[in-house]
């Protein structure tokens, strides 16, 4: 009896670390905690952010800065899966990095097999499936990367769809992942509208402005990649990029020049 006591005496393990050693054990309310520490390794990310207009699809990353000694070339958050597809990341690039292996493989073996280029929600679906495998096996971890997959289909409509480290995929018109993607979806649905989506450099323009809500260091760490029907990827310079940010300042200029008249003809 003296032996119970002393047991029942003890503080008892917190619940959570009972439930989160193994992938495939739920917790009595239904959580699967290895996949939302995946999640919030995806949310410690750098962010990524995507746009999809009428005739383009753009997307756009926070790049960190290189060190002194390291080829910046080397590090890539958008990859390019095949013609007419592509993706931007946010969370582990190991991790994506074998993500992007197994996509473009998949896009080549469709090729040779149907002899047609995979549709951009094919592609989306597998690399889903890839992920959704790995939250249902022991031995295995999720993968730590959430994906922005844009491109365009055979018969030319472009598409913009996003994964998570749970397998489920959706698609969007404009859309964010990563670090602070809450504030920056926040922006998206504020300013993105069909008129914007009809113009080119308007699509350009709010994927970059949007990024530049939470980047604070400007232009300089900032990639932003355009992808158009039956052309290559297109990686915008650092002068066009500035040219961007520089037209998104006039507009600032613009609105805070309206607002403070607005403001004095008011009072």
């Amino acid at each position: 009896v003296l032996h119970l006591e002393e047991v029942s005496d003890k503080p008892r393990p917190n619940m959570a670390a009972r439930y989160d050693r193994a992938i495939t054990v739920f917790s009595p309310d239904g959580h699967l905690f290895q996949v939302e520490y995946a999640l919030e390794a995806v949310s410690k990310g750098t962010t990524a952010v995507g746009v999809r207009g009428n005739s383009i699809v753009v997307l756009g990353v926070e790049k960190r800065s290189a060190a002194k000694l390291q080829d910046p070339r080397t590090v890539r958050k958008i990859c390019l899966l095949d013609d007419h597809v592509c993706l931007a990341f946010a969370g582990l690039s190991a991790d994506a990095r074998v993500l992007v292996e197994k996509g473009r493989i998949e896009c080549q073996s469709h090729r040779l097999t149907v002899e047609d280029p995979a549709t951009v929600e094919y592609i989306t679906r597998y690399l889903a499936q890839i992920k959704q495998s790995y939250t249902q096996s022991n031995g295995k971890r999720p993968f730590g990367v959430s994906a922005l997959v844009a491109g365009f289909d055979p018969d030319g409509t472009p598409r913009l769809y996003q994964t998570d480290p749970s397998g489920i995929y959706s698609a969007w018109q404009a859309n964010a992942i990563g670090r602070s993607a809450k504030t920056v979806r926040e922006y998206l649905e504020k300013n993105y509208s069909p008129e914007t989506a009809a113009d080119e450099h308007a699509t350009k323009k709010l994927a970059l402005r949007a990024l530049l809500e939470v980047v604070q260091s400007g232009s300089k760490n900032v990639e932003l990649a355009v992808m158009r029907n039956g052309q290559p990827l297109e990686i915008l310079s650092g002068a066009a990029v500035d040219e961007i940010v520089a037209a998104i300042e006039k507009d600032k200029e613009a609105e805070a020049a309206k607002a403070k008249a607005s403001k004095a003809t008011t009072a």
